[in-house]
């Protein structure tokens, strides 16, 4: 067994982060955040886009739709809301 690291604390675990396309700005503080990913199809082998759709929670409301992001998983915010926009990766060209 993997002792535990001092960066990690014993019984915790890292929080996953996803990086994604804003596609809604429209409400205060949060953002919609679409994540995009390919995944094989089990019987045919072929490669299927799949895509995720996320509220995250952006506190100083700097994103903008088009932006790329990184989120990172959070406590529950509200009903929908389980992610935090950790950092913009690159605006949208206007």
């Amino acid at each position: 067994m993997q002792e535990p690291t001092q960066l990690e604390p014993e019984g915790r675990r890292r929080k996953l982060e996803k990086e994604g396309v804003v596609i809604s700005d429209a409400m205060d503080k949060t953002v919609v955040v679409e994540v995009r990913r390919l995944v094989m199809d089990r019987m045919y082998g072929k490669y299927l886009r799949a895509r995720s759709r996320f509220m995250a929670h952006d506190e100083k409301n700097e994103c903008k739709v088009g932006d790329r992001v990184r989120i990172q998983e959070s406590r529950p915010l509200s009903r929908h809301k389980r992610w935090v926009v950790k950092e913009i990766l690159e605006r949208a060209t206007e």
